[in-house]
């Protein structure tokens, strides 16, 4: 079989609503959704803390922020593995090969992502908005509220940015998720296994999805980017 047919195999899989192939898409975005989802407030909020914050610790927080994003995805899989494995300390949990495990690894992966990029704006922004802020003698709440809809674009830019890191990691998602069928199975392990199989059809109907999902997510953050820097 050429390229050129596997392509075309690969476009009918995806249009003619291959049940199978659609569940993986859809474990998929499940799985990052709810991690990005779950990290966004507190990473906000951290970014909003080392920003504006003077406080002991404050320079190790973002030095170690930093270093967060080079940490190797497949080493936070093995991470929790040990942790969660039937001699790890956290085995009671039953979270091994479970699709909550993956949310934990995508958590670790996408929060560092938030922090950086989000306190890299506001750090970079004017702080006379926060001084008027907080001449109106509003709360601390609102007014965090307030500079976060006043910089809504690019701290969207920063979530967005997250979920297009977490959505196409394999490592970690191999090694706790386990790649189980009609349940951890998501785009990243199954075009990994498809591939190894030589399913070549299939691996290019997930690889085309995942592709257009990054161009599309990475359209969105630039676009949010320029709006961010416009205002």
């Amino acid at each position: 079989m050429t390229l050129a047919d596997s392509f075309l195999q690969a476009l009918n899989l995806l249009f003619s609503g291959d049940s199978q192939l659609w569940e993986i898409i859809a474990t998929s975005f499940a799985v990052s959704g709810q991690a990005v989802l779950l990290i966004t407030p507190p990473a906000l909020l951290l970014s909003f803390v080392l920003a504006y914050g003077r406080f002991p610790g404050r320079k190790l927080l973002i030095t170690l922020s930093n270093s967060l994003l080079a940490l190797p995805v497949v080493v936070i899989g093995l991470l929790l593995y040990l942790l969660f494995y039937s001699h790890g300390p956290l085995v009671n949990l039953q979270l091994l090969f479970s699709r909550p495990a993956m949310v934990i690894g995508q958590m670790i992966l996408a929060f560092p992502i938030v922090v950086v990029m989000a306190h890299s704006h506001l750090q970079g922004g004017d702080r006379r908005e926060l001084e008027t802020v907080q001449t109106l003698g509003s709360g601390r709440l609102n007014m965090i509220w307030t500079l976060f809809v006043e910089h809504r674009y690019a701290l969207l830019a920063a979530v967005l940015a997250a979920f297009c890191r977490v959505i196409a990691e394999v490592g970690s998602s191999l090694l706790i998720g386990g790649n189980i069928l009609h349940y951890t199975r998501n785009l990243a392990t199954a075009i990994a296994m498809e591939t190894d199989k030589g399913a070549v059809s299939q691996s290019l109907a997930l690889g085309l999805v995942a592709l257009l999902l990054a161009l599309g997510l990475q359209f969105v953050v630039s676009h949010f980017r320029g709006s961010g820097r416009v205002e």
